[in-house]
């Protein structure tokens, strides 16, 4: 049986009613030599609390505190204090199958790779659960291709190790909505050597609380400046992909969110995400009549749609 110590990192605001479940999520799996390390972000309701009595239960439960900056200053922080050759990411109301960690280190240690991820659900609170996702073998295709076309896997579904995430330098904070996807795709430049673990172990938590449009548009801004950003520093990693086919993978979302937006009523999103098309000189011809109306006063553009 593999021993190697696997760091968990773990950021938590105001997650009192699921904390509890998330730490025992860890701490009951097959694979015993684990850390926990959470750090609670400024929490305002009993998560630290909550944490705290946790310590008293589970001796490798490591608890920091930080002023709310967010979930990825979080992360950060956490991982300068993990010990262990494998880092995980669980965020605080989300779980795992018992066996997550047992099974995507046999992956790594099996294959001889760097990260093993898996296939993930999500739970639905008071409604019906999201159908189970097994993501395709990236390493078996174009992996440039498959991260350029959209974030290959959640937070939560991957095992990688240590030393692949120092060279990352962690997460980086430029592009705060992306930042998960910013961090895989970087370790894409850095390593190829992945695997699919092909089970759902992983589960998120969905509170269908709704998402309000100033973030939605900011999520598209972020992953397409993510995008240009990879293409930009790894030209020899998609010197292969013809321009047409590059460009659609670089920009295509950004159409597609736009119009999504506007044809939801998500006029917000869509004044955004129409302006900065324009901006960036992409738009087409067809797009000229809804670039017009994105830089109508919002009132106005309301009341003509």
């Amino acid at each position: 049986m593999n021993t190697s110590l696997i760091s968990v990192i773990m950021p938590c605001y105001n997650a009192e009613n699921y904390v509890e479940s998330a730490v025992e999520s860890v701490f009951r799996q097959t694979h015993a030599n684990v850390e926990l390390i959470v750090v609670d972000d400024g929490s305002t309701d009993k998560s630290y609390s909550v944490l705290t009595q946790c310590q008293q239960k589970y001796p490798n439960l490591k608890v920091f505190q930080q002023s709310n900056q967010g979930p990825f200053p979080a992360r950060n922080l956490a991982l300068k204090h993990a010990a262990g050759e494998f880092i995980a990411f669980l965020d605080a109301d989300d779980y795992w199958a018992p066996d997550f960690l047992e099974k995507l280190l046999q992956g790594i240690e099996n294959n001889n790779a760097d990260l093993s991820y898996c296939g993930w659900q999500n739970v639905v609170e008071g409604g019906e659960n999201g159908p189970a996702y097994l993501p395709p073998s990236y390493e078996k295709g174009d992996i440039s291709q498959a991260f350029l076309a959209s974030c290959p896997w959640p937070i939560h579904a991957a095992l990688v190790r240590r030393e692949i995430i120092e060279k990352a330098n962690g997460f980086s904070l430029r592009r705060f909505s992306a930042m998960d996807y910013d961090l895989w795709i970087r370790i894409s430049a850095i390593t190829r050597n992945i695997v699919l673990v092909p089970e759902v172990l992983a589960f998120y938590r969905w509170h269908n609380h709704g998402q309000i449009s100033s973030i939605k548009w900011r999520q598209v801004l972020d992953g397409w400046q993510v995008r240009k950003d990879f293409v930009t520093q790894n030209p020899e990693l998609v010197a292969h992909i013809p321009q047409e086919r590059l460009d659609e993978l670089v920009n295509g979302s950004v159409f597609t969110q736009a119009y999504s937006a506007f044809w939801k009523r998500d006029l917000v999103s869509s004044q955004r995400l129409f302006r900065e098309i324009f901006k960036s000189g992409i738009w087409r011809f067809k797009d000229l009549k809804y670039i017009g109306l994105s830089f109508l006063p919002y009132a106005v553009l309301s009341r003509i749609v």
